[in-house]
């Protein structure tokens, strides 16, 4: 709605004033003293009357239409991830990997101690053959066993033993291949092992609290304020809670994860509702589980130190519904559940782009409210770039900026929502001004103003005057000029 500025009132009014008064000036010749009345000015035409040149504050006041409501909006999601079974089998693919991983373990460690008997069985025949080989026994070892045998010597222990030798190496070769074998196993299923671990973590981190073909068991109402701890809605009995902070919960909070400044809102609001203590920090730790499963407790939930997406919410404070999507009983898709707002109130104003210049953040307002009350506020946010609003019967409106009030006793604006105000924005003030009414003004042949003044002796005179700070609401304008003080009387038309 484009500003309705008053000021045009004014001037038009003080014109007509002055074209009147400039006529009187002429007839009744003001300059030359006079003992009229100082309560008015009894000879002229038009009825006046004397008013008094004050100090006081001036400011001006941009009109405009706003709509009452509460400030900030935003949307409360269903996450989308695995489901339990999901989760489920990952876990699993887990617990098989351990298995194969500990079953090849045992096998490695089986074969390695038949290695170390065999190496030390082959130690052992080697060592009877350094003893059985030296010497004659050494020098006869060529001969066959069965000559070694009927003569009874040292060869024939010596052929036996490196018999033995050969044994046990090939033994010894045998039980190191099967080593190196389970080795190979065992890398394998450690490597299975440590991808099944990297999925399990990447479907915790994903992990949501609903099942396929799950249904939402509770819905907010419209117009519900949700404070800290309590549900925002629930899903298979499962509730949703909400914690205050600026993050988005876009990841399960589990044990091992990342720090991240969502486990630093998760731990200070755990210990701001007593569920633990010791909290402070991004990184989640065995305290972070012991309130996680507090947290659980108080809310009927399985104590499992963990919490699933879709777990909790942050929103920056409480939260008002403004509309909610689903109904009790429909199934659940990720997306959008709930419109809510901030329980701060606020007014909305969009202001033609043209007067952007004129209001700035900190300015004072006057809110007129349904019933007609006035209460005050002050502009809080004043957009930088402009929006063209929806054409209208084939005609294009005037690009507006959106400007953000709020008020200083929010209680006195009650609770209604989108409710339509008028607006008086002060875009300009000056302190301790010489301030007369409007209608005092007179306009000079020669250019410029003036104020007739009444001298205490009834004697008028016309004081040339400087225009400053126009008060529309008050009808008043900043004057000054030599010879002008607060006291003095001057003559206006008389309402």
């Amino acid at each position: 709605m484009r500003a309705q500025p008053r000021r045009g009132r004014w001037t038009a009014l003080a014109a007509i004033v002055v074209i009147v008064i400039v006529v009187l000036l002429i007839v009744v010749d003001p300059f030359h003293g006079s003992s009229k009345p100082s309560a008015g000015v009894a000879d002229n035409a038009t009825p006046t009357s004397i008013t008094t040149v004050k100090r006081q504050t001036l400011s001006s006041q941009t009109q405009v239409d706003g709509t009452l409501g509460y400030a900030g909006s935003s949307k409360i999601l269903v996450p989308s991830g695995n489901a339990p079974s999901a989760l489920q089998q990952s876990e699993q693919q887990v617990a098989s990997g351990e298995a194969q991983v500990a079953s090849a373990q045992r096998t490695l460690e089986s074969d390695s101690a038949a290695l170390q008997r065999a190496q030390g069985q082959l130690a052992a025949a080697r060592a009877k053959e350094a003893v059985d080989c030296a010497g004659e026994g050494a020098a006869e070892a060529g001969s066959s066993a069965a000559e070694a045998a009927s003569s009874g010597g040292g060869a024939g222990t010596c052929a036996g033993d490196r018999q033995t030798v050969t044994s046990g190496e090939q033994g010894k070769a045998g039980a190191e291949a099967k080593v190196t074998a389970d080795r190979a196993q065992l890398a394998s299923a450690q490597t299975s092992l440590a991808h099944a671990s990297s999925a399990l973590a990447t479907a915790h981190a994903s992990a949501v609290t609903y099942a396929q073909g799950a249904v939402y068991t509770s819905l907010p109402s419209v117009g519900k304020v949700i404070d800290r701890n309590h549900s925002v809605y629930a899903i298979a009995g499962q509730p949703t809670i909400l914690l205050y902070g600026q993050h988005v919960a876009s990841r399960a909070f589990v044990a091992g994860m990342s720090a991240g400044p969502d486990v630093g809102e998760l731990n200070a609001n755990l210990e701001a509702l007593g569920y633990g203590s010791g909290l402070a920090g991004d990184e989640f730790t065995a305290a972070t589980a012991a309130a996680i499963r507090a947290f659980q407790a108080a809310h009927g939930l399985a104590q499992t130190g963990a919490l699933a997406l879709g777990s909790v919410v942050f929103e920056p404070g409480p939260v008002r519904v403004t509309s909610v999507t689903p109904t009790v009983g429909m199934g659940v898709t990720p997306g959008p559940a709930l419109t809510v707002s901030s329980t701060r109130r606020q007014v909305t104003v969009k202001l033609d782009a043209s007067e952007q210049a004129s209001v700035k953040k900190g300015d004072r307002v006057v809110i007129t409210l349904p019933n007609e009350q006035t209460t005050s506020g002050t502009v809080s946010y004043v957009a930088s770039v402009a929006v063209a609003p929806p054409s209208q019967n084939g005609e294009e409106s005037a690009p507006t900026i959106e400007v953000d009030i709020t008020p200083s006793e929010p209680r006195a604006t009650g609770h209604l929502d989108a409710a339509p105000v008028q607006v008086s924005i002060t875009t300009a003030s000056v302190p301790n001004a010489l301030a007369v009414p409007v209608t005092a003004l007179l306009a000079l042949a020669g250019g410029g103003y003036a104020v007739e003044e009444v001298r205490s002796d009834g004697v008028h005179r016309l004081l040339p005057v400087t225009v400053g700070q126009f008060d529309d609401e008050a009808g008043l304008v900043q004057v000054s000029g030599p010879g002008l003080a607060a006291g003095q009387r001057v003559v206006v038309p008389q309402t």
